[in-house]
């Protein structure tokens, strides 16, 4: 159940206290993929999971923007201070707590996004009447997982298979052209940038050129069932509970 499509007559009526809030980015995506690329894709990931649960969920509209500076010299990038972002996440959960969907699992479509995720989940947790998990799509892909990049293979080909009309195919050349084969500048285990544009020419990490609507289909199906899974963990968890020893 997706909220900006029901009326408010017909989710009060919604027997679950589940909801998904997708949150994404906008920010660039190197000369191929769209701004939108993390929304696109945590709601991607949110839409296939609400359709396979066995039981209701409901589905939040998504945060479009972000934890994304270290993109501001690339046009068209937003970004929000990591307090704002973690107010505005903290205020809609608790909306939905407010009508009885208060087991809430924040889908993450943006690296950026996955501290300031971690620490506002948890202080709802302790401090709000709500239950609130981060999950993160591209760390529950297996050992994909290990291939992210920025626009790189592993969001482009979930954009190629959920919204194959917003990927620029002609210019995946162009894109692996300009890219970095790593985030950061590195010294040792210390990066030195703060910026992506201090390692990458076009904002890509990775080559775009190794995605596929087929990968990214694999990749849907993977982090869609590992959300399902975690679905039902937070359904059953008791947030009081305590081992006594």
């Amino acid at each position: 159940m997706h909220l900006e499509t029901e009326t408010w007559t017909d989710v009060a009526d919604a027997e679950t206290d589940l909801a998904l809030l997708p949150v994404g980015s906008t920010e660039q995506h190197g000369p191929h993929a769209p701004l939108g690329t993390d929304t696109l894709d945590a709601e991607a990931v949110a839409d296939a999971a609400a359709e396979q649960y066995d039981d209701p969920v409901v589905v939040a509209p998504a945060i479009p923007v972000g934890i994304a500076e270290e993109h501001r010299e690339f046009s068209g990038t937003l970004w929000t201070t990591e307090s704002t972002f973690r107010s505005y996440v903290r205020d809609v959960v608790g909306s939905l707590a407010s009508h009885g969907w208060d087991r809430v699992v924040v889908v993450n479509g943006h690296g950026g996004n996955i501290a300031a995720l971690r620490e506002v989940t948890t202080r709802i947790v302790r401090h709000d009447d709500a239950y609130a998990v981060p999950f993160t799509w591209f760390d529950e892909v297996d050992e994909h997982t290990s291939e992210m990049g920025h626009a790189g293979p592993l969001e482009t080909s979930l954009l190629r298979h959920a919204n194959p009309e917003t990927v620029h195919e002609d210019r995946l050349e162009e894109a692996a052209d300009g890219s970095s084969d790593r985030w950061g500048d590195w010294q040792g285990r210390v990066n030195l940038a703060v910026d992506s544009h201090e390692f990458t020419e076009n904002g890509v990490v990775g080559d775009p050129r190794e995605s596929s609507a087929d990968l990214g289909e694999e990749l849907l199906d993977l982090s869609a069932a590992a959300l399902c899974k975690l679905l039902d963990a937070v359904r059953e968890r008791d947030p009081q509970a305590r081992i006594d020893g």
